[in-house]
């Protein structure tokens, strides 16, 4: 039976991908990825992760057993329907202010500028009413930066909802970070402090802001419950 690290080399090759390119889109660090495929490392809490990018099963990886996995996981809705400002919106549609000039960086931020209001962005009624989304506390705002990659590449859009300040462990947010605008995952620290974590935590690490820094620099704007992102 073929090794966990004979398993990872193999699947690895077939997809095309380099270490690297697997330790980002699976979240983990690229010394894992070396230890994993060198055999220096039998496991990892992040193998089903490692082989969802792959392809495969955690299963398959450890054991080389290959279960039937036929499954229709899709559903052909019918083509896209285009429309402009002039289309009229639909009994369940509603439009969202998509503001283009401010930006919310996803790196060290970039200045607060002036807002200017361009174009609107449709949502269903019952898409938002699903998230508890009030559409007039709601606004869409573009990422800017590679820190939430490949999460949020730069270029991604973002709906935000102002009503939602109160900090949930793991969740994204957008933040007035003294003057500069950006999004985070946010986590609670004691005494009021936060961290403020990034997707591609290899080039940017954790920030921890203690309970007066934390309440002095960092304004919560709104919590995300939306995101697009385009191949």
């Amino acid at each position: 039976m073929k090794t966990l690290a004979q398993n990872l080399q193999e699947k690895l090759k077939a997809s095309g991908l380099t270490q690297k390119e697997l330790a980002e889109r699976s979240h983990i660090s690229q010394v894992m990825v070396h230890k994993l495929i060198s055999g220096k490392a039998k496991e990892s809490s992040k193998l089903v992760a490692i082989a969802n990018v792959l392809g495969t099963t955690a299963e398959e990886l450890s054991t080389g057993k290959i279960r039937s996995r036929v499954e229709a996981n899709a559903e052909w809705a019918g083509p896209m329907e285009t429309w402009d400002s002039n289309t009229p919106l639909s009994d369940d549609e509603v439009e969202i202010p998509f503001y283009m000039e401010v930006e919310l960086a996803a790196g060290h931020g970039i200045a607060e500028a002036i807002e200017f209001h361009g174009p609107k962005l449709r949502f269903a009624k019952s898409t938002l009413r699903k998230s508890s989304v009030d559409p007039t506390r709601a606004a869409c705002v573009r990422v800017n930066g590679n820190s939430m990659e490949p999460v949020l590449p730069n270029g991604s859009t973002v709906g935000v909802d102002t009503s939602q300040t109160n900090v949930i462990d793991g969740k994204m947010y957008a933040i007035n970070h003294d003057g500069m605008l950006r999004i985070k995952t946010l986590y609670k620290l004691p005494g009021g402090g936060l961290r403020l974590r990034s997707f591609n935590t290899d080039e940017w690490p954790d920030e921890r802001y203690e309970g007066d820094a934390a309440i002095k620099q960092i304004k919560i704007i709104g919590k995300v419950f939306w995101y697009s992102v385009l191949l």
